[in-house]
């Protein structure tokens, strides 16, 4: 019987630490323009309540612009076009090129100097 009872402990014991051990922890707090956001320890990003699986920096230039834009969105997609990308931002009006915000954030955009 206490046998038993030691087993059952030991059972409590490592189901406890499996649970708290597996969560992600806050690796660094980023203070973006748009957004506050989180690199987290198990290389996800997180902002505003949702989890991303990847951080994409995509640049290119918009037409008739005279420099560079870039663009930085937390993303769950697999690619995100440049064109998506500054259509999502805030160019376009139609609501159907908008991200859901389960699928991609904006959290900073940036311009080039003039060549």
């Amino acid at each position: 019987m206490k046998t038993v009872r030691i087993v059952i402990c030991l059972l409590l014991m490592l189901t406890l630490l499996c649970a708290c051990g597996g969560e992600a922890k806050v690796k660094e707090t980023i203070n973006g323009p748009f957004r506050t956001y989180q690199e987290m320890s198990d290389g996800t990003w997180r902002c505003e309540g949702y989890t991303y699986a990847k951080k994409l920096v995509i640049t290119g230039r918009m037409p008739n612009a005279a420099v560079d834009s870039t663009f930085v969105y937390l993303t769950n997609l697999e690619d995100i076009t440049f064109t998506q990308a500054y259509l999502a931002a805030g160019i376009s009006s139609s609501t159907d090129d908008y991200f859901s915000p389960e699928d991609a954030v904006l959290v900073d955009m940036m311009t080039g100097q003039v060549e």
